[in-house]
């Protein structure tokens, strides 16, 4: 069974300050993604200066997890979700 693969645009936004440090990339919302699906941005690396913000227009490639890789997707979440539940809080002062 082969993997479906299609591009679409997507809008990517940089901010690069002392109050964020971020890169988001916004699909269109007519792709909803899933466990195990792929996306990878075309074009050329992106570097801004400190302080600003920019918007990028650029492609992406969606690759789209088999039934076999979502499931596995699923299971691997569940177990690095339940790595936070070793976690405590200690009300007391550390000695």
């Amino acid at each position: 069974m082969a993997r479906q693969t299609f591009e679409i645009p997507c809008r990517i936004l940089v901010e690069q300050s002392s109050e964020h440090f971020h890169a988001h990339v916004e699909l269109p919302k007519t792709v909803a993604m899933e466990a195990g699906d792929r996306v990878r941005v075309q074009g050329d690396p992106i570097s801004i200066p400190f302080g600003s913000r920019e918007v990028f227009e650029r492609t992406a490639t969606v690759t789209r997890a088999g039934p076999v890789m979502r499931s596995l997707t699923r299971i691997a979440a569940y177990f690095d979700l339940a790595e936070l539940y070793e976690v405590s809080f200690n009300a007391g002062r550390i000695k």
